[in-house]
């Protein structure tokens, strides 16, 4: 056998173990700078699993599509690939609801009542704009159980660029957080306060219901601590969440004690609260006036040694969300949205899993939060706009500030912390003083634990028409979708999470998009350029060739 047949064998039987142990071993590289196709260890921790198949139905798809949509489209399948490399049993398809006529309308009807409602879109090609209709939305199954996946991550004053870049950077937390609730059983447990006047359940029901896909929710009462202290410690103990939705009732100092020790046993917490006395429907009276006035919840002081403190101002802003109110008298009356500097609309630039890529927060008659110095760690969360001003109390709010220009110059203040996020090792409210009562293996130092402080009450209230509650967040006057929900999920997820999964949020990822005006501009110049040069350039090639080809070799 010489040394080319041998070669030539050995290349076969190379090849042929090339292939076998191609198709045993399966591996993807993720080229990308900011690693977009590498789903995060907490994603994949809740496929790994999973023997039984998801099936995911996106309705994401269409021919007429906007260019950017096209764009979130091809990335939620990738995405799905991805998914579907690390476990053989997500099965996804892409469908298309309004691509039939005939089942159009019943599909538009049947989407929108499982709550899937479409989106109206403009789109701008070749320098003309139309409109188009799409469902950005997912439905995922598994066993029985159906979940609604969000694909667009809305976000106020956005162009659609900006929509879709947002929506791309929330797609694997999307996905992710849906198979969670598919396939981990509850097992955490929230106490909603109740006994200090706090807020009535319709006002909550929204968000108390979204909180029940995750958790496990009860109200729980503190007027039993004046009967059996250890008692009611030892049943609080057992929630590993307690909710304070704007109590409006001083809280006794055995109560106080009880609730300290919660939180020196881990517990975590979140503390809407409200240090002024000032409701907008208190406006609507025939003079249109109120006083707003300080709210003592005995309060201070435990707040105080953990870290913050809610100082009883109010908080006016130039950036804010309207007021709607009926101009003019009888039938000839509308409703008009008006400026209103009480309701300041809050955000943060901060990469934090909570407030990142989050639409603006509406607040109403917010409080100011200051932060002390002591172990416990703070983040602020959210805060006012720049062009902000504290008013002290008490002072007589008017809805006819609503007619009056408002002086920018007053509003000096810059940004006012409205939301703080507390975490570490807190002390002791009651550490070297006379306790209320004597409880059983009392702690001066709490282990790691969270907790969460917003001055404001109302960011956690939805609107309530003929009995029914709404979705909190959303204002039937101006159809605007505030952020309130989507912080507060991800500030109960992240002072519950224990799988890091929340962390997702803050995976950053660039997507590049044409710019459309520039291509509908120079189409032509472009057009030459790609279609008419070649040509020319191929028929300079021909007629030289046969030039030189002639001048060679002819007689």
């Amino acid at each position: 056998m010489n040394k080319q047949v041998k070669y030539t064998v050995g290349f076969i039987i190379a090849l042929v173990l090339l292939n076998v142990v191609s198709s045993k071993v399966f591996k993807r590289f993720d080229l990308t700078e900011d690693q977009r196709y590498t789903l995060s260890d907490a994603a994949i921790h809740f496929i790994d699993n999973v023997e039984s198949p998801i099936i995911v139905d996106v309705f994401l798809k269409g021919d007429d599509f906007p260019s950017e949509f096209r764009r979130l489209q091809n990335e939620t399948k990738q995405l799905l690939e991805e998914f579907a490399a690390e476990n053989s049993n997500i099965v996804f398809n892409f469908i298309n609801p309004l691509e039939d006529e005939a089942t159009r309308e019943g599909n538009i009807q049947q989407l929108t009542a499982r709550g899937l409602t479409p989106m109206q879109l403009s789109v701008q090609e070749s320098g003309k704009t139309s409109q188009a209709v799409i469902f950005p939305w997912a439905l995922a199954s598994y066993n029985e159980q159906t979940v609604v996946i969000p694909l667009i991550k809305n976000k106020i004053g956005a162009s659609q660029q900006e929509l879709v870049n947002n929506s791309v950077q929330h797609l694997e937390y999307a996905f992710a957080d849906g198979f969670k609730k598919l396939v981990t059983p509850k097992h955490q447990k929230i106490a909603v306060l109740k006994g200090n006047k706090e807020l009535d359940d319709k006002y909550i029901a929204d968000f108390i219901k979204k909180l029940g896909e995750y958790y496990f929710i009860a109200p729980f009462t503190l007027d039993s601590v004046s009967v059996n202290p250890q008692k009611s410690l030892k049943e609080l103990n057992d929630f590993d969440l307690i909710i304070a939705a704007k109590p409006t009732e001083a809280f006794s100092e055995q109560e106080k004690l009880v609730l300290d020790q919660y939180t020196m046993n881990g517990g975590k917490s979140l503390w809407m609260i409200d240090a002024v006395i000032m409701e907008k429907d208190s406006l609507y009276n025939a003079s249109g006036t109120n006083f707003a006035v300080n709210r003592d919840l005995n309060l201070t002081d435990f707040l105080f040694k953990y870290g913050v403190r809610i100082n009883p101002v109010i908080t006016s802003t130039l950036y804010s969300a309207p007021i709607t109110l009926a101009i003019g008298e009888g039938s000839n009356s509308q409703f008009q949205n008006l400026r209103w500097p009480y309701s300041p609309l809050a955000s943060n630039n901060s990469n934090h899993p909570i407030v990142n890529n989050l639409n603006l927060v509406r607040f109403d008659f917010a409080n100011q939060i200051d932060t002390l110095k002591n172990n416990v760690s703070k983040t602020i969360l959210l805060e006012s706009a720049p062009l902000t001003k504290l008013e002290g109390t008490p002072r007589e709010i008017s809805l006819d500030l609503v007619t009056k220009e408002q002086d920018p110059s007053l509003f000096n203040k810059g940004n006012q912390t409205l939301a703080v996020l507390l975490e570490g090792k807190f002390p002791s409210v009651y550490s070297n003083r006379i306790k209320p009562f004597k409880l059983q293996q009392e702690k001066d130092l709490s282990v790691p634990t969270k907790m969460i402080v917003i001055a404001d009450g109302d960011v956690i209230k939805n609107d309530v028409v003929r009995g029914v509650p709404q979705e909190l967040g959303f204002d039937r006057w101006t159809g605007q979708q505030y952020g309130n929900k989507e912080f507060l999920l991800n500030a109960v997820n992240y002072l519950l999470d224990n799988s890091g999964l929340i962390n997702i949020r803050s995976k950053h990822i660039d997507v590049a998009f044409l710019n459309q005006q520039k291509i509908a501009a120079e189409k032509t110049k472009w057009q030459l350029i790609n279609i008419a040069l070649p040509l020319v350039l191929l028929a300079i090639f021909g007629f030289t060739y046969n030039y030189v080809r002639k001048k060679k070799y002819g007689a």
